[in-house]
């Protein structure tokens, strides 16, 4: 974080944002889109505890959603009270408006707490953007401390995520793995035995933060937080946790004692891929997705065992998982030219 600062014009601003949190924190989206998931969300203090930046937690006054405050002085996150052995993870999530450059908004399990060299994590990472561009997005995976071996996907998103709720669901299973925004699944990891301990096993817990990461948020952190647009809010509401408590120091037993859960689980509405929400996804992914790992070839000359290499979706990507960016704009710039020889257009493109 850059330096700190005290700047009294900016205090009306965070005092007036924190009151009308607390006084008019309502739910702006309606939990009907959400119905056929069959979700039952659960109040803030059965399920939550506050991690960092305390003062920085703003909880409404029926605990059904909480908000996240980034000033000048500190971000703010909370956590689950406890460990899941597989589990759905969802949140209603509103991303902070305006300049959001360098801020980072992360929703995400993990157990590097209690197993510091060899944790697992599912992330859905949301990257702030200057004004007028769009946010962009990441999705995650690490199993037994491979950081080495992050199984980053990159996105647009398709609307505008600081004007109205979206849902934004993690699926945890002993077999798959499914990112959704509202119903559509975005991403589907299933597991395999070439994956070895890079699949996530071991009991995880859901956090949620807002932080400062100006060093490469942004265009590899050309562009800082803008703290005269302070405070960031991250507002979170209907929170969903469905799966196996457990205690990670008996992780045997927990595994063994959530079989049942998990038989549950893997049966739920949201755990069946519908062929309508297949087609979805692929569309997706062939529309917003902008880097694949799987497509990276600079960092694994073999893909990774899980990966499902698409020859015609292979096309599109450079050796370094990018689009190809360049050759699009080429295209554009060549198809304008050829207007201007043939228009006289006077008007670059």
């Amino acid at each position: 974080m850059g330096s700190v600062h005290f700047d009294h014009h900016s205090l009306p601003r965070e005092m007036a944002l924190i009151l009308s949190l607390l006084l008019l924190h309502l739910p702006l989206y309606s939990a009907a889109a959400a119905a056929a998931f069959n979700i039952t969300t659960i109040p803030f203090d059965k399920a939550f505890d506050p991690l960092f930046g305390h003062g920085n937690i703003v909880r409404s006054s029926d605990d059904k959603s909480v908000s996240l405050l980034l000033n000048q002085y500190t971000g703010s996150g909370f956590k689950s009270s406890d460990l899941y052995n597989h589990a759905f993870f969802s949140a209603k999530i509103k991303l902070p408006s305006d300049y959001t450059a360098g801020i980072v908004v992360a929703f995400y399990t993990s157990n590097g707490d209690v197993f510091e060299k060899t944790h697992d994590e599912l992330d859905f990472e949301f990257l702030g953007n200057i004004r007028g561009k769009r946010w962009r997005f990441q999705t995650n995976m690490y199993g037994n401390g491979s950081t080495s071996r992050g199984r980053e996907e990159r996105y647009h998103l398709w609307f505008d995520p600081s004007k109205q709720f979206h849902r934004y669901s993690i699926l945890w299973t002993n077999k798959t793995i499914i990112f959704f925004i509202d119903e559509t699944p975005i991403r589907e990891i299933v597991r395999s035995d070439a994956m070895g301990g890079d699949y996530p096993t071991k009991p995880m817990s859901l956090y949620a933060t807002i932080w400062d990461a100006s060093n490469w948020a942004t265009s590899g952190g050309k562009y800082k937080v803008n703290y005269k647009y302070a405070p960031f809010a991250a507002e979170f509401s209907d929170l969903a946790l469905h799966g196996c408590a457990v205690d990670p120091i008996q992780e045997v037993l927990a595994s063994a004692g959530c079989s049942q859960t998990d038989d549950q689980l893997e049966k739920t509405n949201y755990a069946i891929v519908t062929p309508r929400q297949r087609t979805a996804m692929k569309k997706f992914r062939q529309k917003y997705m902008y880097y694949s790992y799987c497509y990276d070839t600079v960092r694994y000359a073999v893909p990774p065992p899980e990966c499902v290499i698409d020859p015609l979706e292979r096309m599109h990507f450079k050796e370094t998982g990018r689009l190809k960016f360049e050759e699009r704009r080429h295209k554009r710039r060549s198809r304008a030219s050829s207007m201007k020889r043939k228009y006289g257009d006077e008007h670059d493109d």
